[in-house]
């Protein structure tokens, strides 16, 4: 579980009360905080195991590489522990950052276009980028309807 909170209203004794907002939190769940400066915000999150990537959860690995998305629309997805991680900015700004079950790619692809539609993006003159590899079926889904389909 995780949320972000713009850094003028982030007050580091009160992070465990921002999580405790968006979702149930476990009473031993021990919460932590990394700053993403690129979009002014904090990352607070429990730290539980789950969705953990070099001690950072999935989300802050894609923020960090929203960046580095080519596009002026920046969708950058990732697969881990069937979720499916979703950023999306235009330009410097950030629209999305949220994570999704999605125990096949079917369902992936649904959440992440139900994203789009409601940020009213258009995927076809969209990149679409991922962290994670697809396999070929996959990857053939997406090029009907975007742009171009990149790998970071």
């Amino acid at each position: 579980m995780f949320t972000l909170v713009p850094s003028q209203f982030f007050n580091p004794a009160a992070a465990r009360d921002a999580l405790a907002e968006v979702g149930a939190l476990r009473e031993d769940a021990t919460v932590e905080y990394l700053e993403i400066p690129q979009y002014d915000a904090v990352l607070v999150y429990a730290k539980d195991g789950d969705s953990v990537v070099d001690d950072s959860p999935a989300i802050y690995t894609l923020l960090s590489r929203l960046p580095d998305c080519p596009e002026y629309n920046k969708i950058l997805c990732g697969m881990l522990d069937d979720r499916l991680y979703l950023a999306v900015a235009q330009g410097k700004s950030l629209l999305l950052a949220n994570s999704f079950p999605a125990r096949d790619f079917t369902t992936a692809e649904y959440f992440i276009f139900l994203s789009l539609n409601s940020l009213q993006l258009n995927p076809e003159i969209s990149t679409i980028c991922w962290l994670s590899q697809l396999d070929a079926e996959d990857e053939m889904a997406l090029y009907r309807y975007f742009k171009a389909v990149e790998y970071l």
